[in-house]
């Protein structure tokens, strides 16, 4: 059986995550069509979704403008996974800490938008992630920062911040892991089933 994957195409490295979901279905002995999502009526055939990173007003106000908002709900409702990245960890959120953001409250954290610094202020680093034997290499970049956790597990942290999350199936970071050649944190999010 072939898997759909949908990608949000509104903003972000939504092709580099393709790529990453196809690595990580292929590393898992999964076959996986990655399909763009740039209007409603898509997301109901996928089994997987992603929400990439962006500029969150952007991203939230086209979710919702676009009916797609209420879609990637129902799909999250219906227990099938969701990998959000970066802005898309904020629009996700319970609380992204900012009116303009219509967030979707699919994971119970508030974040702190561009907590990390500007543009300028990007790094990498190796994070030890519950679920992954080896660290992963992470790149943040205007990274938001979770500032409290809920009802949600924390599956990594930097300098004391949870910056991985998990709340039921859905894994937010708020590092962009499309941006290495490492699929893991695609493969945990879609592929493995994680106890924390």
């Amino acid at each position: 059986m072939t898997l759909t994957a949908g990608v949000i195409a509104v903003q972000g490295d939504f092709r580099e995550h393709a790529a990453a979901i196809e690595r990580a279905a292929r590393a898992h002995g999964e076959r996986v069509e990655t399909v763009e999502i740039h209007t409603a009526g898509t997301v109901p055939k996928c089994d997987l979704l992603l929400l990439p990173g962006g500029e969150s007003t952007a991203i939230s106000a086209h979710l919702h403008r676009e009916g797609i908002a209420a879609e990637i709900e129902a799909h999250v409702a219906a227990g099938k996974p969701l990998l959000a990245t970066c802005a898309g960890l904020i629009v996700a959120a319970a609380d992204a800490g900012d009116d303009r953001v219509d967030t979707l409250g699919l994971i119970d954290v508030t974040v702190d938008r561009n907590a990390f610094g500007r543009q300028r202020d990007s790094f990498e680093t190796h994070l030890d992630v519950t679920g992954l034997n080896e660290p992963f290499p992470a790149v943040f970049i205007r990274a938001p920062q979770v500032a409290s956790v809920g009802d949600a597990d924390v599956l990594a942290s930097f300098d004391g911040h949870p910056v991985a999350v998990r709340d039921g199936p859905v894994v937010g970071t708020a590092f962009h892991p499309e941006l290495t050649d490492d699929a893991r944190i695609h493969g945990l999010a879609f592929f493995e089933t994680v106890t924390v």
